[in-house]
This record gives structure tokens, C-alpha cells and sequence, in this order.
């Protein structure tokens, strides 16, 4: 606990930055999730007890996003089973929404490297071509496979013959 203090001292000594709420954040989501960790082991860090029920093993990083910005966060990993904090979600809507319209683009025939400049005019930093691949390839099988001759049920991509999509309805 006194550690937790010391950190929370130097941020106030550093209350200059013009990220300072965004640094208290950050460090107070940590000291939540360290308090959650060890309540959920048995004991502290570096703590040897008897009643310890787990260990530790690092940490992963992962990026939040608020609206003070992005906060950069060290998630606890335990050596059995996992650790996820109550307060993220662990797939956010907006993100849901995002891997769907990148999967829409993929099926409709957008390249890989087009999907990046899609994604780009949304506003986000971009994405590689490994990512849409691996985004796409949870979509069922028959969703996958392009067609590259005509438009046949099933088959989406577009036709090369009449451009148009296929596997979707005509139009109304």
C-alpha cells in the first residue's frame, strides 16, 4: 500500500503535465486491479503465505480508451487460469461494429489493402493486411470462399463478369 501512495505522490508533484488526470486514471486502475489480483491469490506481490492459492506471471497490455484518451493498462496474469478486470468489457460494441464492417468490405470484395484505407477514414490509425485476414477468417466457410468465375448461391465476392456482389439480395 505504501508503494500505491508514493505513485499516487509523484503524479500530484507532477500535476504540470497536461495529462494529469489521464496518468491518475491510469494509476488508479492499476492499484484496482493489483488490490483485485491479490485479493484473489491470497497474497501480495512478492508475499510468500500459506493461504496463497495462485501465482503471478507478468502482466499483458492492453489500451483503453476514455474519454480523457487512451489509458495503457498492465493486466495481471496468474499462472492458473485468468485475470480479467470487472471494469472492461471484453469486447466493446463500437469494436464489434468495427471487425463487422471490415468482414462486410472483405466479402464484398475489398482488398486487404483498400480495408486499411477504410478503416483509416473511420478515424482509427489503420490496419494491417495479416489483421483483416485473421478478422476474416472466424467468418463461416461458405462466406470465405470467394468466387471468382460467376455469382453461384453462397458465394460471395463479385463477379468478375458483371461486378456485381455476390451472395447478396438484388436490389429492390
Amino acid at each position: 500500500m505504501t508503494e500505491d501512495r508514493m505513485a499516487l505522490v509523484e503524479l500530484l508533484q507532477r500535476s504540470g503535465d497536461t495529462d494529469f488526470l489521464r496518468a491518475v486514471a491510469e494509476a488508479v486502475l492499476q492499484i484496482l486491479m493489483e488490490a483485485d489480483v491479490e485479493g484473489l491469490i491470497g497474497a501480495g506481490r512478492h508475499e510468500r503465505s500459506g493461504e496463497r492459492l495462485n501465482y503471478r506471471n507478468g502482466y499483458r497490455d492492453r489500451t483503453l480508451d476514455t474519454r480523457l484518451g487512451a489509458l495503457n493498462l498492465r493486466i495481471p496474469k496468474l499462472r492458473q487460469g485468468s485475470y480479467f478486470p470487472p471494469f472492461l468489457e471484453p469486447r466493446k460494441t463500437a469494436e464489434k461494429a468495427l471487425v463487422m464492417v471490415i468482414q462486410e468490405a472483405w466479402i464484398g470484395g475489398v482488398s486487404t489493402r483498400r480495408v486499411d484505407e477504410l478503416v483509416q477514414a473511420m478515424g482509427l490509425s489503420g490496419i494491417s493486411k495479416s489483421q483483416v485476414s485473421k478478422l476474416c477468417k472466424s467468418l463461416p466457410s461458405r462466406k470465405r470462399g470467394r468466387s471468382t468465375s460467376g455469382c453461384t448461391p453462397f458465394s460471395p465476392g463479385r463477379s468478375p463478369a458483371t461486378g456485381r456482389i455476390c451472395g447478396s439480395t438484388p436490389p429492390t
